[in-house]
């Protein structure tokens, strides 16, 4: 099945894990995170969350930053803390688990090898920038 891929929208009187997904992808956003893309999982009965984020940084110190924020950004403004983030360590896949929306930040090399989008080809996939 090929990929449906539609823009970014900001609906009003969003529900939860889509109002978590506007914070983190705004989060993203304002830490020039490149090709930032969310997959729509929440109608395969074989996921563990409604959405991924997908998205890269150039360098680590960047990818560290990136993540940091989204951290921040999403408990400033849900009050809501990562159910758990893997990665911080090494830097090259770092992964932020808030249950119903699970962000992936990559290196870009890291990102090509794993091909993570792919895995998932039948999700709506929506791209940010």
């Amino acid at each position: 099945m090929a990929n449906k891929t539609k823009s970014a929208r900001k609906p009003k009187n969003l529900p939860k894990s889509s109002k978590l997904l506007e914070v983190i992808v705004e989060a993203l956003s304002d830490r020039k995170a490149e090709e930032i893309v969310s997959l729509d999982l929440s109608g395969n009965l074989d996921a563990a969350c409604d959405s991924f984020v997908v998205c890269h940084a150039i360098a680590g110190v960047q990818l560290r930053a990136i993540a940091q924020h989204v951290l921040d950004k999403v408990e400033e403004e849900l009050g809501i803390k990562a159910y758990h983030k893997e990665g911080f360590n090494n830097l090259e896949w770092v992964l932020i688990d808030y249950i119903d929306v699970v962000v992936h930040i990559f290196l870009k090399s890291r990102r090509e090898f794993y091909q993570i989008e792919d895995l998932w080809a039948d999700a709506t996939k929506t791209q940010f920038n």
